[in-house]
């Protein structure tokens, strides 16, 4: 059946692999939007490498006249864009399966807050309903659209400290209102209050200190941990283009049945693409303190893993404290120390550092967050459900 759907081409070369096989590579791909409503990834026909029976239930029949586009979802085909972040270092190149999340210019915009009124700012969104990914705003987005919001509202200091709870689900396909309480604005300090909204339902609360940076009195760090540079550490993808990712160990995984380890995950992370605007660095650098604590808390209990979250596991980040150090260049290698301390009583306690590849200690965090039994009284509902 011929598609009748626009076509957008793809800004990525195009792999596609059939029982891990690759037959077929394209810097021509294009996308069009499938009956089923996700994106589906269409390769010229030249591109394709050997031949497929036109009637397998490996294609799609929704691909455009001298296209071939593979089924997906499908247990035998995996389809994925080459992210090269914009370098001609091979050691840069991952594989990003499609259709992604989105890429880094997105987040930096979801990030950027746009002022709506004295002391107030507004998130904008993207529209994911082509996306099969949850539609949740994260906790520690909420956090990083609060530390922008903070720092446009006192341009010329520096965010050193941000707090947040969280306090229900916020869904991701409509604009978050921030609304700010200075609470303080001297010659050193500036401290807020932060009101996170959504309608008329406050979804988080949280704190911001901003001050003036003075010459250092003294100084020490705390040492990076040791752990092996980012190009001998495996890539993993979290759907982001133009976001390089790397779990030291393979250590990060949602599989219950993984070997277990410490509660301590290493992460190198590395963005491209982002603007020369101090307070996105710290948000992207935020971003992703949310990520990883809940899966380091799980990571020594056999039987348990990421991948029960919102089906037999209730799972949700409460809490976020982060203390900035210095700028952030989240456009540089940043190692994540993710160290859980504590689990017990529904609840978990990670304690983290984030440092530079030159081992510098640039940012500590703080996560707390819920780990309980999912109550079989009710549906999930994912809009909602965290």
């Amino acid at each position: 059946m011929a598609q009748t759907s626009p076509t957008k081409p793809c800004p990525f070369t195009a792999q596609a692999f059939v029982d891990d096989v690759l037959v077929a590579t394209s810097k021509a791909a294009v996308q069009v939007a499938s009956q089923a409503g996700l994106p589906l990834l269409c390769f010229p026909q030249a591109d394709v490498q050997g031949k497929l029976p036109a009637d397998t239930d490996l294609l799609s029949s929704e691909a455009p006249g001298g296209y071939v586009a593979f089924a997906q979802p499908h247990d035998r085909v995996r389809v994925v864009v080459v992210d090269d972040m914009g370098c001609a270092d091979e050691r840069d190149h991952t594989l990003k399966r499609f259709p992604t999340w989105g890429d880094t210019s997105h987040l930096v915009d979801i990030l950027n807050v746009r002022p709506d009124g004295e002391k107030r700012y507004v998130s904008v969104t993207r529209d994911n309903a082509a996306n099969p990914h949850r539609s949740v705003a994260e906790g520690s987005q909420l956090l990083g659209q609060a530390i922008v919001a903070g720092s446009r509202h006192a341009p010329g200091r520096r965010v050193v400290h941000a707090s947040m709870m969280f306090l229900r689900a916020a869904n991701a396909t409509d604009p978050l209102h921030f609304e700010l309480d200075e609470h303080t604005n001297g010659r050193t300090f500036t401290a807020l209050g932060v009101k996170v909204l959504q309608g008329p339902k406050l979804c988080a609360s949280g704190v911001l200190l901003l001050n003036v940076t003075a010459p250092s009195v003294m100084e020490h760090r705390a040492p990076a941990p040791a752990a092996p540079p980012p190009y001998e550490t495996p890539s993993y993808d979290m759907g982001v283009t133009h976001r390089d990712v790397r779990f030291v160990d393979n250590a990060y995984t949602g599989d219950p049945n993984a070997p277990v380890g410490p509660p301590t995950i290493d992460t190198w992370l590395r963005y491209q693409g982002v603007p020369a605007d101090s307070c996105l660095h710290a948000a992207l650098l935020a971003h992703f303190t949310g990520h990883v604590s809940i899966a380091t808390a799980m990571r020594p209990h056999a039987g348990i893993g990421q991948a029960q979250a919102h089906r037999s596991l209730s799972t949700a980040i409460s809490a976020i404290n982060i203390s900035f150090h210095a700028d952030i260049q989240a456009d540089h290698w940043m190692l994540y120390r993710h160290h859980s301390t504590f689990a017990g009583d529904g609840m978990t306690h990670s304690e983290c550092r984030v440092h530079t590849a030159e081992g510098g200690l640039v940012a500590s965090f703080t996560v707390d967050a819920m780990v309980r039994g999912m109550s079989t009284d009710r549906p999930v509902n994912p809009r909602t459900a965290l």
